[in-house]
């Protein structure tokens, strides 16, 4: 009876740890699955701020260039100095 019990017992206990490993597996493969998302997400940020910045940077150019076309500025400084 004992050697019966002592079977399962470790049956058991070799079941829980063959679940357990699949577990940790299963774990694991989930946290580099969202640990490549999330790099995937901070890149595409990333790039979309670096194209948002060169955009800004081009419109304030646009805006200064025509202000020079214009002779807004000239006007401005003008005024400022009566």
């Amino acid at each position: 009876f004992e050697t019966k019990m002592d079977n399962k017992i470790d049956n058991i206990a070799q079941d829980a740890s063959a679940h357990s490993q699949e577990l940790n597996a299963y774990a694991q493969n989930l946290l580099q699955q969202l640990q490549g998302r999330f790099e995937n997400m901070s890149d595409s940020l990333v790039s979309k701020i670096d194209s948002m910045g060169t955009r800004i940077g081009d419109i304030e150019k646009s805006i200064a260039d025509l202000i020079n076309d214009t002779g807004l500025e000239d006007e401005n400084n003008d005024e400022d100095e009566e």
